[in-house]
């Protein structure tokens, strides 16, 4: 291509910095929210897609590293976290430390500068130390510590992350309480108030003793994002649970399979009759890629049509799956050749680019030019689309593509 629009990624990732919460909790709970330590691994295995670390104490033997440590919770920080400029033999699961970490995963500035080597203009961030849609805070037994936290990680997304520093490059991306549907509405409008549009959900909340989609118990908080037109996203793990075949299959089993929870939740959702009822709302899947669902969305008219009578969706479905997809789904990839082939299947309208910095996946440095390689045959007005306008259209962006918060617009 002579020329390759400036990316909007919509999936890269934040690691925390060790003030976020320290800085923002009442007194009485510094010893009990979430702050780092420094301390030795015991041991950690990642199998049967359950990763399960075991931290040491003072005097122990094995290598050092910082954790998070939250109530009983001790999560350490691992080169997965923070993937990018290292050769791929050389990523391992291994504890680190911040010093040992690339500048840009923590440091606003830096991010930046890690974002113009790639050629990305603007980006969504998904949280670290929380998990992808804040569950470690859902599984918290002081809720209202863990309601403080949620708050905290969000005034410090709008405020800090995404503050004057960040000059609109970065997009907020907050946070719920996700065991109360009415908290979690408050908070969407709340920050709603503030300019953010976006709000991390799991992909399958059953998967972390929630309700499912097919209940009415979530209508207050998808009430909240189709009256602000916040959009809801879920990344794959965000549902502490990714696929895997048995419990010792290897990482690399489940990490070819990730787009399989993103299909199990698609699916959901076009069944669930929540498209209809709240006509405005918009889902986007980060990580997800896109290759898979032209057969979804082929299989789900099918099913629709022929089985909906006995199938449990015909009073609450009135248009075929595929409908509503083009209406109110989106699909995120980072490398999908094949998705990108069978474009006119998914949808122009239907996809977002990312880079998924900084994680072992990532396309950085390089996201331009593996988008090059791959949207090579598509006309220069898709791509763009791709790369750029449907992220401004759907996250309520500047026309130049940047974040603006509400005192700005």
């Amino acid at each position: 291509m002579e020329t390759f629009p400036k990316i909007i990624s919509v999936d890269d990732h934040t690691v925390e910095p060790p003030n976020v919460w320290r800085d923002r909790l009442p007194s009485k709970y510094q010893d009990t929210g979430p702050r780092v330590v420094r301390a030795p691994l015991k041991e950690m295995t990642f199998l049967g897609g359950k990763f399960a670390p075991v931290m040491g104490g003072p005097g122990d033997d094995g290598p050092i590293g910082d954790w998070w440590v939250y109530e009983d919770l001790h999560r350490p920080l691992t080169r997965l976290d923070t993937a990018v400029g290292y050769d791929r033999d050389e990523i391992k699961l291994e504890i680190i430390t911040y010093e040992q970490m690339r500048p840009g995963s923590y440091d606003v500035p830096q991010r930046l500068a890690d974002m113009d080597v790639n050629h990305v203009q603007s980006a969504l961030c998904f949280p670290t130390f929380p998990r992808f849609c804040g569950q470690t805070f859902t599984e918290a037994a002081d809720r209202e510590l863990a309601l403080l936290s949620v708050r905290a990680y969000n005034d410090w997304m709008v405020e800090e992350w995404c503050g004057p520093e960040a000059r609109g490059r970065l997009i907020p991306l907050t946070l719920i309480p996700l065991w109360d549907p009415h908290l979690a509405a408050q908070e969407v409008r709340r920050n709603a108030s503030r300019g953010v549009r976006a709000v991390a959900f799991s992909e399958i909340p059953p998967h972390l003793g929630l309700p499912s989609v097919h209940t009415d118990e979530w209508d207050p908080f998808l009430a909240a994002c189709d009256e602000t037109g916040t959009v809801i996203a879920m990344h794959i793990g965000s549902s502490s649970r990714m696929p895997s075949t048995s419990a010792d299959a290897p990482p690399a089993v489940g990490s070819t399979i990730t787009f399989a929870n993103c299909c199990f939740s698609m699916v959901d959702w076009l069944m669930s009759g929540k498209f209809e009822r709240f006509p405005n709302l918009k889902v986007m899947y980060a990580e997800g890629q896109i290759g898979w669902i032209p057969y979804i969305l082929e299989r789900a008219d099918v099913v629709w049509e022929e089985n909906r009578a006995w199938g449990g969706v015909a009073d609450k479905v009135h248009r075929p799956p595929s409908e509503l997809f083009t209406e109110h789904v989106y699909g995120c990839f980072f490398d999908d050749a094949f998705g990108l082939k069978n474009l006119d299947a998914i949808g122009v309208g239907n996809v977002l680019y990312e880079t998924d910095y900084p994680h072992s996946d990532s396309t950085w440095p390089e996201s331009r030019q593996v988008g090059e390689a791959q949207m090579g045959h598509l006309d220069a007005d898709v791509v763009d689309r791709i790369v750029r306008r449907n992220a401004i259209e759907l996250l309520g962006l500047t026309a130049d593509g940047l974040w603006a918060s509400a005192k700005q617009r």
